[in-house]
């Protein structure tokens, strides 16, 4: 049992674990989740903000269902698209996933 104990000297004992030291782990952990995650999301919520902002009468696009239409009218939180002939159905704004290639 005398391999198992060890003598450490009083000065060394908790040397470079001060609180900087215990704090190392969780502030690369945030600096990794800003990085990583917060940012890249608030980039894109940035860019459909964009798109949707930047929509106009005559644009094709395609709805979070996967519907393809043109859209015929703008409104403040809806827009009214024409998917077929004779046919056209009220999508909420934020039901928009991108604009469709012609």
């Amino acid at each position: 049992m005398f391999f198992l104990q060890t003598d450490v000297p009083a000065g060394e004992v908790g040397a470079g674990t001060g609180l900087i030291g215990m704090l190392m782990p969780f502030l690369i952990v945030g600096v990794l989740f800003y990085f990583m995650i917060i940012r890249p999301q608030q980039k894109q919520q940035k860019e459909r903000k964009a798109m949707l902002d930047a929509l106009k009468k005559g644009d094709h696009i395609v709805t979070v269902g996967g519907i393809y239409g043109e859209l015929v009218a703008l409104k403040e939180d809806y827009v009214t698209l024409k998917v077929a002939d004779k046919v056209e159905i009220k999508v909420s704004r934020s039901g928009i996933s991108s604009v469709a290639n012609k």
